[in-house]
Order: C-alpha cells, then sequence, then structure tokens
C-alpha cells in the first residue's frame, strides 16, 4: 500500500498539544480524515482518528459518554464506571477512546508517521504568507 497524497492543516495555538491535522490518501482510492500531529514529551507523533466510547443506560438503553454521571435521554443516574488501579489521570485517553482506522504492523504505522510528519513540516515551512496557502478548518 502506497500513501499517494498527505495534506495539513496547521491549527494556529502554539501552546496547545495539538499541531495540526493531516488528511492522507492510500493508493489514490482511499481517504483517512483527522489524524492528529500532537506534541509529546519525547517530540512529535500522530494519533488515528477515534470516537469516544458509549455505555448504555440501565434504565432507557441510551448509549451515553463513557463515564457519564447521567443519562443524557432520561435523566437516570449512570452506574459508575470507576478507572481500572493506576489509572487516575487523565493522561490515559486510549481507555475512553476508540481508534475507527489505525495501521496494523510497526513498520506500516511508523511509514505512515514519517511520511505525515514531513507534511507536517513542510507545510510549517510555507506558513500564511505564501502563495496558495489555505487555513481550512
Amino acid at each position: 500500500m502506497e500513501i499517494t497524497e498527505v495534506r495539513v492543516v496547521l491549527r494556529d495555538s502554539p501552546d496547545k498539544k495539538l499541531k495540526a491535522y493531516a488528511t492522507v490518501t492510500f493508493d489514490n482510492a482511499f481517504v483517512v480524515r483527522n489524524i492528529k500531529v500532537i506534541e509529546g514529551s519525547s517530540g512529535l507523533f500522530i494519533a488515528m482518528p477515534s470516537r469516544k466510547i458509549k455505555q448504555p443506560c440501565p434504565k432507557c438503553n441510551f448509549k451515553n459518554e463513557l463515564r457519564s454521571k447521567f443519562c443524557n435521554q432520561c435523566g437516570a443516574q449512570l452506574p459508575f464506571a470507576p478507572r481500572p488501579i493506576g489509572q487516575e489521570t487523565s493522561g490515559n485517553a486510549q481507555l475512553e477512546h476508540k481508534d475507527i482506522a489505525h495501521p496494523i504492523t510497526q513498520s506500516f504505522r511508523e511509514y505512515l508517521q514519517k511520511r505525515v510528519l514531513e507534511a507536517y513540516e513542510q507545510e510549517k515551512t510555507k506558513g500564511p504568507s505564501s502563495p496558495g496557502y489555505s487555513d481550512i478548518r
């Protein structure tokens, strides 16, 4: 599988960890949107698109976000869902989110991250003053 196009949209808040969003096209036939470029403690990395995990209300069966206190449909109090031991900090979002699309092998993940971060660096050097620059949100 070959990456045929990478488009990056920079975020303009310099003090935030989220630096950009990327859209990646594979083999001119399949696209993955909302890949995030994030500044971590050991440098830049990518995070795949994800969604919040939902839990059903025991009274009306409406699906609410995990760890909600009350049902958004009927207002009933939801059962407490404790975090696993050692997971009390907010830095473990993977327990509350599930990837929509993700690489299967480590080698492809490294290839994807390398291509997205290269496109991010090119977009950063291009900047808003260059012709053809668009800041689509």
